[in-house]
């Protein structure tokens, strides 16, 4: 089911499948800001990536239990329907809890809790993962909204740079050409810049995962304008670039990540996978995506 809040900047509407956005309008223009999931495309809107972010050797791990576990890209809960908790004029707040349902793809026992909030032109996304089982609790997680581009007809999406709050030069995990970590050397996106240039081409070999970058923000800007969608990544280790390859191109993710895929040809076993949480039973994780549509 579908839930909508909305102030004098912004509609926001969330699926509880998977507490996923599935819509951000420009309330003064009536524009679409998030990417509209064309199957033909990329079918996604902003899927939260939990209990892991990427994929699994072999696509598997080996859990505490001794059994093996089969796993799919990103995890599970962008999969599942999320129980809604609560809903005010500018708050939605849901729940994935461990079950029937989760035990065939995870052994362990959590509650996800997702809360979006709106305030002004930002949009933000909390998450707290609590440890309901007896055991310590290990997980991966990551953001993914995909914003659409162009803004507006008369521009096109090379009219676009994605921008840092200083001058960065970005080293990248090398994940090709699998998607997992692999042992080749990690690599410069570019060297002493505060922008990167859109185009389909700069992801002809899918996403760029930069690490440890200075900059607190990350923003999808419009040269000519400066409008721009600034995505706050101060708190997280990792953050992603990703559009599919095809041109014209219609989106771009800025996806910040807590943990990473792992490694090709690396340990399956569960608890040697790096993860965002370690944690004791009923101990609490909690971390924030702020995103300012500044249209």
């Amino acid at each position: 089911m579908r839930y909508t809040i909305e102030n004098e900047f912004i509609r926001l509407t969330v699926d509880s499948l998977g507490a996923e956005m599935v819509s951000v309008i420009d309330v003064s223009t009536g524009r679409e800001m998030l990417w509209c999931a064309d199957p033909a495309v990329w079918n996604r809107h902003a899927p939260i990536l939990f209990p892991y972010a990427g994929k699994l050797t072999g696509g598997h791990f080996l859990a505490e239990d001794g059994r093996v576990y089969e796993g799919g890209q990103h995890g599970f809960a962008r999969d599942l329907e999320h129980r809604l908790v609560s809903q005010t004029a500018n708050e939605l707040t849901f729940e994935l809890t461990s079950g029937g349902g989760t035990y065939a793809y995870f052994p362990y026992d959590f509650a996800l809790r997702s809360t979006y909030t709106l305030e002004g032109r930002r949009i933000s996304h909390s998450v707290a993962v609590r440890n309901t089982g007896k055991g310590t609790l290990r997980f991966g997680f990551g953001y993914h909204p995909g914003f659409a581009l162009p803004f507006d007809d008369a521009h096109t999406a090379e009219d676009y740079d994605v921008v840092f709050d200083t001058i960065e030069s970005p080293l990248c995990l090398n994940t090709a050409p699998n998607g997992l970590v692999c042992a080749s050397p990690d690599y410069y996106l570019a060297r002493n810049v505060d922008c990167i240039p859109l185009s389909a081409k700069l992801f002809a070999h899918d996403s760029h995962c930069m690490v440890n970058l200075k900059s607190k923000t990350m923003a999808v800007v419009e040269r000519d304008t400066g409008r721009r969608i600034v995505v706050d990544i101060a708190d997280f280790p990792y953050t992603l670039i990703w559009s599919t390859p095809q041109e014209p191109m219609r989106f771009i993710c800025i996806e910040p990540w807590h943990s990473i895929p792992s490694e090709d040809n690396g340990p399956i076993e569960w608890e040697k996978k790096p993860c965002a949480a370690s944690l004791a039973p009923n101990e609490m994780w909690q971390t924030t995506l702020n995103m300012t549509f500044e249209r």
